[in-house]
């Protein structure tokens, strides 16, 4: 007997994403369906569209071109001037942006930078929730109806725009604190600890692992990550499948957030070893993102470290140096890309 389940799934995913799809001007399906999408697009939007792009520019006085390039620069879909796709939510949300020009807080030669950030933080993490809600209502398994997964999503949505404004609330809080500790005119510029976190052998596991496997790999692996990185007082800076980009404040802080991923993956009966490049410097921090000669060095020493190993450089070893709870082995300079001569050192928790 064929088992249809995996065709099956594919079409109930394809149209449980072109319910929740409402990035450009595509229409609504026709037919009795049609009610239904457009409600759902109301209840995530906030209302009805209202507005052509041409109306939204020359009500808010803003340039043409700037509008556009701000649009695109967000992560949205092209649509035409004259295309009725635009709520008023999206007429509030341009006259605050206008505001925050006018109040300098966004200058001209950053706008696009800063859009560019937010859309991408916000693509992220809005895939991320329509997935889960779509686990959720494990659509077309339970015999859940459209209209049933749609009364879930009028609770869950508002539930999950509260907890994402007091979660970022929280990070302001947190981040507001971390740049009041900088001298002024130096918050772009810090001093931190910088580690790359890489699974050993993750491309060969891509091609062994079905696509759930792989999934919850990935998840177990940025789960611990991110538990052990926010216990040891760091920050994950971002994720990219196999590899973890995190910062602290302290030499001290970054090691021991090295050493307990290090440890927690080897206990792990799933997940592949791990291998670290961490060091020390000046750092640019810009849109949430960290840039500067500690960020290549750490990510030259990862690629250089072994299965369950941490590399460090000169800086990092010389703040440890006196500290007895880690121990640092000298090794062979490296010859890579930039760095004719890059000095390391392996670290190790200390025995005594």
């Amino acid at each position: 007997m064929t088992d249809h389940a995996p065709a099956r799934e594919r079409v109930w995913r394809a149209k449980f994403a072109r319910l929740f799809d409402f990035g450009g001007p595509a229409a609504a399906p026709d037919g009795e369906d049609d009610a239904q999408y457009r409600r759902v697009e109301e209840l995530i939007m906030g209302g009805p569209r209202r507005y052509t792009r041409a109306q939204l520019i020359a009500e808010s006085g803003l340039d043409h071109d700037m509008a556009v390039a701000m649009w695109r620069s967000l992560g949205f879909a092209e649509v035409g001037d004259d295309e009725v796709v635009f709520t008023a939510g999206d007429r509030a949300a341009l006259r605050q942006l206008e505001q925050l020009r006018e109040a300098g807080l966004i200058p001209a030669d950053v706008q696009d930078a800063v859009a560019r950030s937010v859309g991408q933080a916000m693509a992220g993490l809005a895939d991320w929730q329509i997935e889960m809600l779509y686990q959720l209502v494990d659509y077309g398994h339970r015999g859940v109806s459209e209209r049933e997964m749609l009364r879930i999503a009028e609770r869950v949505i508002p539930l999950l725009e509260n907890m994402q404004s007091y979660v970022w609330r929280r990070h302001v809080a947190a981040a507001a604190t971390r740049l009041l500790a900088t001298m002024p005119g130096e918050s772009d510029t810090r001093t931190l600890a910088v580690g790359f976190a890489d699974l050993v052998g993750f491309t060969r596991a891509t091609r062994r692992l079905s696509p759930a496997e792989l999934t919850a790999l990935i998840e177990d692996f940025q789960d611990i990550a991110a538990d052990v990185v926010a216990s040891c007082r760091g920050r994950v800076v971002k994720t990219v499948g196999d590899e973890v980009l995190f910062v602290a404040d302290g030499a001290h802080d970054g090691a021991e957030i090295a050493l307990e991923l290090v440890e927690r993956l080897a206990e792990s009966s799933t997940l592949p070893r791990l291998r670290i490049g961490l060091a020390v410097g000046e750092v640019v921090t810009r849109f949430g993102d960290v840039y500067g000669e500690a960020v290549n060095i750490a990510a030259r020493l990862t690629t250089h470290a072994r299965p369950g190993r941490i590399l460090v450089d000169r800086n990092l070893a010389a703040a440890l140096e006196h500290d007895s709870r880690f121990e640092l082995s000298t090794r062979r300079p490296l010859a890579v890309r930039g760095y004719r001569h890059l000095q390391q050192w392996e670290l190790a928790r200390s025995d005594s």
